[in-house]
């Protein structure tokens, strides 16, 4: 008998034959949260004795109480790197391992905050639109350019080092501020985010999300970057405060921002919509074809492990 699987992200139809083959899958992917905050409810509450494995992501999660209703759930993963809204706690309290997917979309998302830093910084979007209203390079004040510059990484994890890499191809200084003091990268280090902002000329945001790094990104921030300053945040939309970062397009405190991710996602960000310098995308960076793929495998592989008693890949908890 295959163990039941209930999954609470989109999966294409190849991934979701791929999962069938291997499990009993109950597909309820949560993609517009309602005021239950989960699709998946009716579903823990018909089958919820059954379920033993449960796939979701860092923004879906899986909360306390669902935990509760799953009295024989054995094992949490997420796809992606994120877990904020999966009650980690809750799980270890009954021995139930928790498992990102790190390690398979850092290639993605590095390459999706260099493109986005650059469209911010040399006005791409501005341009590709004048354009086809026959603007012409006289017309305009000359956009900066990027190499020999500084950029300032919040969050040197495996993303933030992928971005590092790609940020030494174009000759700029690299400094970080992070959890964990990462001497032998040969980075510049600061005590604090604002030290790194005050130094920085792009500040690109790639800490984890939660309430130790909510709005972290303030006012304050913003402003020690400063008028040439462009944030770019492929992380969790509650690590910047969107109205300050308005503010600042509005008051010219700073040239431009760029945005995979947002606060109140799907929804966009309102406040911004109307500046062309503020460069927004929804929350792509990290899905690709490949890193898709890779994620899933890698939740199958953590589930393999389980069930043979070898130690798992990637447990967050």
């Amino acid at each position: 008998m295959k163990p039941v699987l209930l999954v609470l992200v989109y999966l294409s139809d190849e991934h979701r034959a791929l999962l069938g083959e291997r499990f009993d899958m109950i597909y309820a992917p949560n993609e517009n949260l309602g005021a239950d905050r989960s699709n998946g409810a009716a579903q823990i509450k018909a089958r919820g004795q059954d379920i033993e494995l449960v796939l979701t992501n860092g923004t879906n999660g899986l909360l306390s109480e669902e935990i509760e209703k799953l009295p024989n759930l054995k094992l949490v993963c997420t796809v992606g790197v994120g877990f904020e809204n999966v009650a980690r706690d809750a799980a270890a309290r009954r021995g139930i391992p928790v498992c990102n997917a790190a390690g398979t979309n850092d290639a993605a998302v590095a390459d999706h905050a260099m493109a986005i830093l650059l469209a911010a910084i040399r006005r791409i979007p501005f341009l590709n639109k004048g354009v086809r209203h026959g603007l012409w390079r006289d017309e305009i004040p000359r956009p900066p350019h990027v190499s020999g510059r500084r950029i300032g990484i919040f969050g040197l994890g495996a993303i933030g080092q992928s971005i590092a890499k790609r940020a030494a191809g174009f000759d700029m200084e690299i400094g970080y501020h992070s959890r964990t003091r990462k001497d032998d990268t040969g980075y510049r280090w600061f005590n604090t985010i604002l030290e790194l902002a005050e130094w920085s000329d792009f500040l690109v945001v790639c800490a984890p999300g939660g309430k130790e790094t909510y709005h972290v990104v303030s006012t304050e921030v913003l402003d020690a970057l400063g008028p040439d300053g462009v944030v770019v945040n492929i992380a969790r939309g509650t690590l910047v405060d969107t109205k300050a970062v308005a503010q600042a397009l509005e008051e010219r405190r700073i040239w431009a921002v760029a945005l995979d991710v947002y606060e109140h996602e799907p929804t966009p960000p309102a406040e911004l919509l109307n500046y062309d310098n503020a460069v927004l995308t929804p929350h792509i960076a990290g899905i690709s074809p490949q890193a898709i793929h890779a994620s899933v495998m890698r939740f199958v592989e953590n589930a393999e492990a389980f069930y043979s008693g070898r130690p798992l890949l990637t447990q967050v908890n």
